[in-house]
Protein backbone atom coordinates (compact mmCIF):
# COMPACT_ATOMS: atom_id res chain seq x y z
CA UNK A 1 0.00 0.00 0.00
CA UNK A 2 2.78 2.10 0.73
CA UNK A 3 5.40 2.95 -1.92
CA UNK A 4 8.63 1.10 -1.33
CA UNK A 5 7.51 -1.47 1.13
CA UNK A 6 6.35 -5.11 1.13
CA UNK A 7 3.17 -4.43 3.54
CA UNK A 8 2.84 -2.03 6.64
CA UNK A 9 2.66 -3.52 10.55
CA UNK A 10 0.81 -1.53 13.01
CA UNK A 11 1.08 -1.97 16.45
CA UNK A 12 -0.89 -1.05 19.30
CA UNK A 13 -1.39 -1.18 23.02
CA UNK A 14 -4.47 -1.45 24.61
CA UNK A 15 -4.18 0.19 28.64
CA UNK A 16 -6.77 -1.47 30.27
CA UNK A 17 -5.36 -1.95 33.73
CA UNK A 18 -1.77 -0.29 34.10
CA UNK A 19 -2.37 -1.51 37.96
CA UNK A 20 -2.41 -4.67 39.39
CA UNK A 21 -4.77 -5.27 42.76
CA UNK A 22 -7.82 -7.03 43.35
CA UNK A 23 -7.15 -9.06 40.12
CA UNK A 24 -3.91 -11.04 41.69
CA UNK A 25 -6.19 -13.42 44.03
CA UNK A 26 -7.89 -14.14 41.16
CA UNK A 27 -5.27 -14.74 39.00
CA UNK A 28 -3.23 -16.97 41.70
CA UNK A 29 -6.20 -18.99 42.20
CA UNK A 30 -7.50 -19.58 38.33
CA UNK A 31 -4.07 -20.19 37.41
CA UNK A 32 -2.97 -21.94 40.65
CA UNK A 33 -0.11 -19.88 41.05
CA UNK A 34 1.15 -18.04 43.60
CA UNK A 35 3.24 -15.66 41.88
CA UNK A 36 0.37 -13.34 41.74
CA UNK A 37 0.21 -12.32 44.84
CA UNK A 38 3.28 -10.30 44.12
CA UNK A 39 0.93 -7.77 42.77
CA UNK A 40 -0.16 -6.96 46.16
CA UNK A 41 3.25 -6.61 47.84
CA UNK A 42 3.70 -2.60 48.70
CA UNK A 43 5.52 -0.71 46.16
CA UNK A 44 5.16 -3.33 43.46
CA UNK A 45 3.01 -2.94 40.48
CA UNK A 46 4.35 -5.94 37.51
CA UNK A 47 1.71 -4.45 34.98
CA UNK A 48 3.53 -0.91 34.75
CA UNK A 49 5.08 -1.78 31.96
CA UNK A 50 5.89 1.48 29.59
CA UNK A 51 9.21 1.69 29.96
CA UNK A 52 9.61 -2.12 29.15
CA UNK A 53 7.59 -1.55 25.88
CA UNK A 54 9.71 1.88 24.95
CA UNK A 55 12.71 0.68 25.48
CA UNK A 56 12.35 -2.73 23.60
CA UNK A 57 10.56 -0.73 20.66
CA UNK A 58 13.32 2.14 20.83
CA UNK A 59 15.86 -1.00 20.25
CA UNK A 60 14.37 -1.65 16.65
CA UNK A 61 13.87 1.98 15.67
CA UNK A 62 9.89 1.87 15.91
CA UNK A 63 7.05 3.36 17.71
CA UNK A 64 3.20 2.19 18.74
CA UNK A 65 0.06 3.49 19.48
CA UNK A 66 -1.12 3.02 22.96
CA UNK A 67 -4.72 3.49 23.72
CA UNK A 68 -5.75 4.98 27.01
CA UNK A 69 -9.42 4.23 28.69
CA UNK A 70 -11.97 5.79 30.97
CA UNK A 71 -14.10 3.55 31.80
CA UNK A 72 -16.84 4.48 34.11
CA UNK A 73 -17.46 4.02 37.87
CA UNK A 74 -20.63 1.16 38.53
CA UNK A 75 -22.15 4.18 40.88
CA UNK A 76 -22.64 6.24 37.66
CA UNK A 77 -24.50 2.96 36.55
CA UNK A 78 -28.14 2.26 37.05
CA UNK A 79 -29.22 0.12 40.51
CA UNK A 80 -30.08 -2.69 38.31
CA UNK A 81 -26.65 -3.06 37.16
CA UNK A 82 -24.71 -2.88 40.10
CA UNK A 83 -25.45 -6.79 40.30
CA UNK A 84 -23.60 -7.36 36.94
CA UNK A 85 -20.18 -8.77 37.21
CA UNK A 86 -18.50 -7.33 34.66
CA UNK A 87 -18.91 -3.90 35.51
CA UNK A 88 -17.54 -4.25 38.77
CA UNK A 89 -14.45 -5.96 37.22
CA UNK A 90 -14.28 -2.40 35.08
CA UNK A 91 -14.66 -0.24 37.81
CA UNK A 92 -12.06 -2.09 40.28
CA UNK A 93 -9.61 -1.89 36.98
CA UNK A 94 -10.62 1.81 36.59
CA UNK A 95 -7.34 4.89 36.73
CA UNK A 96 -7.50 8.46 36.48
CA UNK A 97 -5.95 10.23 33.87
CA UNK A 98 -5.05 13.06 35.87
CA UNK A 99 -2.80 10.79 38.31
CA UNK A 100 0.45 12.44 38.63
CA UNK A 101 2.23 9.04 37.30
CA UNK A 102 -0.58 8.69 34.18
CA UNK A 103 0.34 12.48 33.14
CA UNK A 104 4.21 11.80 33.33
CA UNK A 105 4.05 8.64 31.08
CA UNK A 106 1.25 10.37 28.97
CA UNK A 107 3.59 13.13 28.03
CA UNK A 108 6.71 10.68 27.64
CA UNK A 109 5.17 8.44 25.31
CA UNK A 110 4.00 11.53 23.39
CA UNK A 111 7.33 13.50 23.68
CA UNK A 112 9.43 10.14 22.28
CA UNK A 113 6.88 9.65 19.10
CA UNK A 114 4.56 7.35 20.45
CA UNK A 115 1.02 7.59 19.46
CA UNK A 116 -1.89 8.26 22.19
CA UNK A 117 -5.24 7.15 21.22
CA UNK A 118 -8.58 6.73 22.67
CA UNK A 119 -9.74 3.86 24.30
CA UNK A 120 -13.33 4.12 24.26
CA UNK A 121 -15.16 3.04 27.68
CA UNK A 122 -16.98 -0.52 27.74
CA UNK A 123 -20.92 1.33 26.84
CA UNK A 124 -19.77 3.94 25.06
CA UNK A 125 -19.64 2.11 21.35
CA UNK A 126 -23.20 3.19 21.32
CA UNK A 127 -22.90 6.27 24.12
CA UNK A 128 -21.68 9.73 21.71
CA UNK A 129 -21.82 11.76 24.76
CA UNK A 130 -19.89 9.52 26.38
CA UNK A 131 -17.44 9.36 23.72
CA UNK A 132 -17.32 13.20 23.14
CA UNK A 133 -16.42 13.53 27.02
CA UNK A 134 -13.45 10.72 27.41
CA UNK A 135 -12.08 11.90 23.86
CA UNK A 136 -12.11 15.65 25.58
CA UNK A 137 -10.57 14.53 29.25
CA UNK A 138 -8.05 12.84 27.29
CA UNK A 139 -6.70 15.55 24.96
CA UNK A 140 -7.23 18.01 28.32
CA UNK A 141 -4.46 15.82 29.40
CA UNK A 142 -2.21 15.21 26.48
CA UNK A 143 -2.25 18.55 25.53
CA UNK A 144 -3.49 18.25 22.08
CA UNK A 145 -5.55 16.16 19.70
CA UNK A 146 -6.13 12.65 19.43
CA UNK A 147 -6.90 10.83 15.81
CA UNK A 148 -7.81 7.45 16.59
CA UNK A 149 -8.72 4.60 18.97
CA UNK A 150 -10.18 1.70 19.53
CA UNK A 151 -13.25 0.36 21.97
CA UNK A 152 -12.68 -1.42 24.90
CA UNK A 153 -13.43 -5.02 24.74
CA UNK A 154 -13.51 -4.53 20.52
CA UNK A 155 -17.51 -3.68 21.60
CA UNK A 156 -18.87 -2.19 18.52
CA UNK A 157 -22.65 -1.35 17.21
CA UNK A 158 -23.92 -0.55 13.95
CA UNK A 159 -23.58 3.21 14.80
CA UNK A 160 -20.14 3.35 16.53
CA UNK A 161 -17.98 4.49 13.33
CA UNK A 162 -20.56 7.06 12.89
CA UNK A 163 -19.93 8.41 16.78
CA UNK A 164 -16.07 8.48 16.19
CA UNK A 165 -16.50 10.70 13.35
CA UNK A 166 -18.79 12.93 14.65
CA UNK A 167 -16.26 13.52 17.24
CA UNK A 168 -13.48 14.13 15.44
CA UNK A 169 -11.55 10.56 15.89
CA UNK A 170 -9.82 9.92 12.32
CA UNK A 171 -9.90 6.00 12.44
CA UNK A 172 -11.03 3.08 14.45
CA UNK A 173 -9.14 0.15 15.28
CA UNK A 174 -12.24 -2.03 17.11
CA UNK A 175 -13.22 -4.28 14.25
CA UNK A 176 -11.66 -7.83 14.68
CA UNK A 177 -12.00 -10.38 16.80
CA UNK A 178 -9.94 -11.59 20.69
CA UNK A 179 -10.05 -15.70 19.88
CA UNK A 180 -9.27 -15.64 16.24
CA UNK A 181 -6.08 -14.65 14.09
CA UNK A 182 -5.92 -13.44 10.48
CA UNK A 183 -7.69 -10.88 8.06
CA UNK A 184 -10.99 -11.98 8.13
CA UNK A 185 -11.79 -8.59 7.15
CA UNK A 186 -9.62 -8.10 3.84
CA UNK A 187 -6.07 -7.24 3.52
CA UNK A 188 -6.78 -3.35 3.29
CA UNK A 189 -7.92 -0.32 5.84
CA UNK A 190 -11.63 0.30 5.40
CA UNK A 191 -13.47 3.30 4.60
CA UNK A 192 -16.52 3.25 5.30
CA UNK A 193 -17.80 6.14 4.45
CA UNK A 194 -15.98 6.68 1.19
CA UNK A 195 -13.82 9.49 3.08
CA UNK A 196 -10.57 10.21 4.63
CA UNK A 197 -12.25 8.23 7.76
CA UNK A 198 -10.58 4.81 8.14
CA UNK A 199 -10.98 1.70 9.63
CA UNK A 200 -8.07 -0.85 10.61
CA UNK A 201 -9.14 -4.58 11.26
CA UNK A 202 -7.18 -6.41 14.05
CA UNK A 203 -5.82 -8.81 12.85
CA UNK A 204 -4.34 -10.39 15.94
CA UNK A 205 -4.41 -9.92 20.17
CA UNK A 206 -1.91 -11.62 22.17
CA UNK A 207 -4.77 -14.03 24.05
CA UNK A 208 -5.54 -15.51 20.54
CA UNK A 209 -1.90 -16.97 20.53
CA UNK A 210 -0.96 -20.13 21.87
CA UNK A 211 0.31 -19.05 25.37
CA UNK A 212 4.41 -18.59 24.09
CA UNK A 213 5.63 -19.11 27.66
CA UNK A 214 4.69 -23.11 27.41
CA UNK A 215 4.51 -22.98 23.59
CA UNK A 216 6.06 -20.75 22.07
CA UNK A 217 7.28 -22.39 18.79
CA UNK A 218 3.17 -22.93 18.34
CA UNK A 219 2.52 -19.16 18.56
CA UNK A 220 5.70 -17.92 16.26
CA UNK A 221 4.36 -20.59 14.11
CA UNK A 222 1.09 -18.40 13.64
CA UNK A 223 3.03 -15.26 13.91
CA UNK A 224 5.30 -15.90 10.67
CA UNK A 225 2.20 -17.52 8.82
CA UNK A 226 0.32 -14.02 9.36
CA UNK A 227 4.00 -12.11 8.44
CA UNK A 228 3.96 -14.36 5.12
CA UNK A 229 0.61 -13.78 4.63
CA UNK A 230 0.61 -9.99 4.54
CA UNK A 231 3.87 -9.71 2.62
CA UNK A 232 2.31 -11.90 0.07
CA UNK A 233 -0.97 -9.59 -0.20
CA UNK A 234 0.45 -5.97 0.28
CA UNK A 235 -1.36 -6.03 3.43
CA UNK A 236 -2.27 -3.44 6.76
CA UNK A 237 -1.43 -6.75 9.54
CA UNK A 238 -3.19 -4.46 13.34
CA UNK A 239 -1.47 -6.27 16.30
CA UNK A 240 -2.82 -5.92 19.72
CA UNK A 241 -0.63 -6.39 22.96
CA UNK A 242 -1.76 -5.35 26.25
CA UNK A 243 0.91 -3.33 28.24
CA UNK A 244 0.37 -6.09 30.93
CA UNK A 245 1.12 -9.18 29.06
CA UNK A 246 5.01 -7.83 28.96
CA UNK A 247 5.29 -8.69 32.99
CA UNK A 248 7.44 -11.65 34.29
CA UNK A 249 3.99 -13.37 35.10
CA UNK A 250 3.24 -13.87 31.25
CA UNK A 251 6.39 -15.30 30.30
CA UNK A 252 7.46 -15.52 26.24
CA UNK A 253 5.39 -12.65 25.12
CA UNK A 254 7.78 -10.46 25.46
CA UNK A 255 10.57 -12.50 23.58
CA UNK A 256 7.15 -13.24 20.62
CA UNK A 257 6.17 -9.56 20.46
CA UNK A 258 10.41 -8.90 19.72
CA UNK A 259 10.22 -11.75 17.02
CA UNK A 260 7.20 -10.48 15.46
CA UNK A 261 8.82 -7.13 14.99
CA UNK A 262 11.89 -8.33 13.49
CA UNK A 263 10.14 -10.73 10.98
CA UNK A 264 8.17 -7.60 10.09
CA UNK A 265 11.42 -5.69 9.16
CA UNK A 266 13.03 -8.21 7.79
CA UNK A 267 10.13 -8.69 5.13
CA UNK A 268 10.76 -5.07 4.27
CA UNK A 269 7.55 -3.81 6.27
CA UNK A 270 6.51 -0.28 7.43
CA UNK A 271 5.99 -0.97 10.95
CA UNK A 272 4.47 2.09 13.54
CA UNK A 273 1.24 3.30 15.14
CA UNK A 274 -1.91 3.39 13.07
CA UNK A 275 -2.22 7.44 13.47
CA UNK A 276 1.22 7.42 11.32
CA UNK A 277 -0.08 5.61 8.68
CA UNK A 278 -3.23 7.25 8.97
CA UNK A 279 -1.71 10.62 7.71
CA UNK A 280 0.35 8.88 5.24
CA UNK A 281 -2.96 7.86 3.47
CA UNK A 282 -5.22 10.54 3.93
CA UNK A 283 -6.40 12.38 2.14
CA UNK A 284 -7.51 10.45 -1.03
CA UNK A 285 -6.79 12.86 -2.84
CA UNK A 286 -2.71 13.21 -1.88
CA UNK A 287 -0.18 10.65 -2.40
CA UNK A 288 1.36 8.92 1.02
CA UNK A 289 3.19 11.33 3.60
CA UNK A 290 5.17 11.55 6.64
CA UNK A 291 7.72 9.71 8.17
CA UNK A 292 8.65 5.74 7.57
CA UNK A 293 9.80 3.84 10.88
CA UNK A 294 13.59 4.31 11.35
CA UNK A 295 14.21 1.13 9.88
CA UNK A 296 12.67 1.92 6.29
CA UNK A 297 13.61 3.40 3.06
Amino acid sequence: MLPGYEFELCLTHDVDRPYKGIQAPYYALSDRNPRHLKGLLPGVNPWWQFEEIMELEDSLGVRSAFYFLQEESIFNKSPDEWLTPRYWIEHLGRYDLFDTDILDVLHELDDGGWEIGLHGSYDSYDDPDALREQKTALEAALGHTVRGGRQHHLNRGESTWNHHREIGLKYDATLGSSSECGFQHGYEVKRPFDDDFLVFPLTMMDIAVADPGTKFETAWDTCEQLLDEAAENDAVMTILWHPRMFADEFPGHRRLYRKLIEGALERGAWVGPPGDLCDRLSPLTTKPTGTANLHGP
